[in-house]
């Protein structure tokens, strides 16, 4: 019988078909390595399992010597889930984090997604690898990688202080989460690095200005964080500080009413001073020096928080303010004067490491994602009260000069030179408002926010950045 004749019959047809499907099956069995008799097992959908396979390992750089918890890759992945904090144990009992964000408020991001960001690719190429790809040709520039919002949910934000420290990680967050940001700083402290993978992308925006004169855009949100928040920083200059908190604030407070966006100041623990009630509420009205050294950042900002409750009282701004407590991480300045600065450049650099008193007195440490997470949080919840952002883990100030230098460089000496004036005494937070009202508390560890902070001030160090 003929090939045309036997197509012709049906059930010939239907043999054929299933004859050369079956030999191509074979066929590709064969080339993919699985015998006709083994079984085949279907893999998970990435984006449904809880934690994807691990990315190589990072190398972290020989600064930090071996420590009792492996240090791995960041992997995408839900959030993990913080561990009860405790003054005891330091946080010991927290896992490695591998992303920022919580998949609940959909702001959940992978760590390995950011890191390139501040410290470079995690195959431990160097910051400059990285900077090299992202400045400055526009029309060959690479950017990161963000979400495609909807026009409903597409927000209009304005970060004043975008450039900073804090600041800066807000913006890598906002970006990622695909809303359109702009960013006003005026560079006292803030470094245009911290945002160049950012500068000629569609939905960014920078502008020079001091937010001591007036400005005026169409916003949705304000979260208003410009002002120097370091003690040398606010103290070179302290009219300017009172300047910026006071003049700055009303500015925004006044922008947030003409265009009815909300508004989000980031006030401080500062406002406590040195307490006299531990751990410390945000009921509990402070102990502030007001001639002080220090008065020009913490009266300046107690002032900006009545200015702000002034404005949602009288005029109905919508208003949110954090205090936030002790932050560190990437991006820090290496000169700013702050405890976690000082200690890891001292360490690094092979110098003793300074305390400034007898090393009793007591500080909480967060790392800067976990409060960039309150940030966020804070301004998209209903919660229109002062909340705490910060670790309840507390160290005194000798314990944490400890662990850096032994994690960075046991060799080094601890040294104790006279104390500061009006320097606090004990500062730790009681975070249960933020529990409760915002959903939030720190998952990063300690000992794991050092570990890439260190990693980013030897990068700097390495490409003489400092």
């Amino acid at each position: 019988m003929s090939i045309k004749r036997m197509l012709t019959k049906p059930r010939a047809m239907r043999l054929l078909v299933l004859a050369t499907l079956s030999a191509s099956l074979l066929l590709l069995l064969a080339l993919n390595g699985i015998q006709p008799d083994q079984q085949v097992v279907a893999m998970p959908n990435p984006e449904s399992s809880p934690v994807s396979n691990p990315e190589p390992q990072v190398d972290i750089k020989s600064a930090i010597p071996p420590h009792p918890r492996p240090i791995t890759n960041p992997i995408s992945g839900p959030a993990t889930s913080p561990a009860t904090p405790s003054t005891t144990t330091h946080g010991s009992d927290k896992a490695q984090v591998h992303s920022v964000g919580h998949i609940k408020f959909n702001t959940n991001i992978s760590l390995s997604e950011l890191r390139p960001l501040y410290i470079g690719p995690v195959s431990g190429k160097s910051f400059d690898a990285i900077s090299d790809m992202l400045i400055y040709d526009s029309s060959k520039k690479t950017y990161p990688a963000i979400k495609r919002l909807g026009l409903n949910d597409q927000k209009r934000i304005l970060v004043t202080g975008g450039a900073g420290f804090v600041g800066s990680h807000l913006v890598d967050r906002l970006m990622k989460m695909g809303h359109l940001v702009t960013v006003l700083d005026n560079f006292f402290t803030g470094n245009k690095r911290n945002i160049e993978h950012w500068l000629g992308h569609p939905n960014f925006e920078l502008v020079r200005h001091d937010v001591v004169d007036p400005f005026m855009m169409e916003v949705d949100q304000i979260y208003h964080l410009a002002c120097p928040a370091s003690p040398p920083h606010y103290q070179y200059n302290p009219i300017k500080t009172v300047k910026t908190s006071v003049m700055g604030t009303i500015n925004m407070l006044g922008l947030a009413k003409r265009v009815k966006a909300r508004f989000l100041l980031t006030s401080t623990s500062e406002v406590y001073g040195d307490p006299e009630v531990h751990p410390q509420s945000e009921e509990y009205w402070g102990h502030v020096n007001p001639i002080g050294p220090r008065a020009c950042y913490d009266e300046g900002k107690r002032v900006a928080e009545t200015l702000t409750y002034s404005y949602a009282n009288q005029d109905h701004v919508d208003v949110r303010v954090v205090r936030i407590f002790n932050t560190f991480g990437p991006r820090m300045n290496p000169n700013d004067g702050r405890v976690v600065s000082n200690f890891i450049m001292q360490a690094l650099k092979g110098d003793d490491l300074t305390i400034y008193g007898d090393g009793k007195q007591t500080r909480s440490f967060q790392y800067v994602h976990d409060l960039v997470d309150g940030l966020i949080q804070s301004m998209n919840s209903n919660f229109t009260q002062p909340v705490n952002l910060g670790n309840p883990e507390e160290y005194t100030i000798t314990e944490f000069a400890t662990v850096i230098r032994d994690q960075v460089n046991p060799k080094a000496k601890i040294i104790h030179t006279p104390a500061t004036l009006d320097d606090p005494q004990k500062r730790r937070p009681d975070i249960s408002r933020a529990q409760k009202e915002i959903q939030w508390e720190p998952k990063f560890s300690v000992r794991q926010g050092i570990e890439e902070t260190v990693e980013y001030f030897k990068l700097m160090l390495e490409n003489h950045d400092i």
